[in-house]
């Protein structure tokens, strides 16, 4: 599969990684970096996977709006919602891994409507893309 990026971004991550900071190139957004408390760290600053679940939460919103409109689908309404739940652990073979959960609400969207909007989601969506077939990815329509 090809890709032809329409835009980049960069940022720079020093200190300890978990515990140090993480900064964008821009100088918009710098976070201090900090290892969950149920990882062993202090939990007083963010980790990567915070930073992803907001990410993938905007994203798919985004891209649901896009397929409803594009593909005529329907309407996403302007308080719908999505909730993206991200875990990290051990993996079975080796290393850590994480698993996501999307929770989904679209208030007065008929469920078979909302269904495909969701379904059409992950086509689009460029985390849903990243991680298919790499990381377990659950999506609950509330």
């Amino acid at each position: 599969m090809s890709i032809d990026p329409k835009y980049w971004t960069e940022a720079k991550a020093t200190g300890g990684g978990r515990n140090g900071v993480a900064a964008l190139k821009s100088g918009m957004l710098t976070v201090t970096m900090t290892s969950p408390k149920e990882l062993g760290g202090s939990g007083a600053g963010h980790n990567p996977e915070e930073l992803f679940a907001l990410g993938y939460a905007a994203c798919y919103l985004g891209a649901m709006r896009f397929a409803a409109s594009s593909e005529n689908l329907g309407e996403v309404p302007a308080d719908a919602t999505v909730e993206a739940k991200v875990g990290i652990g051990p993996r079975s073979d080796g290393g850590f891994g994480i698993t996501a959960k999307l929770v989904v609400t679209m208030p007065g969207v008929e469920r078979a409507v909302a269904e495909k909007i969701v379904e059409r989601g992950h086509f689009i969506c460029p985390y849903s893309n990243a991680t298919q077939g790499n990381i377990e990815v659950t999506t609950e329509l509330a």
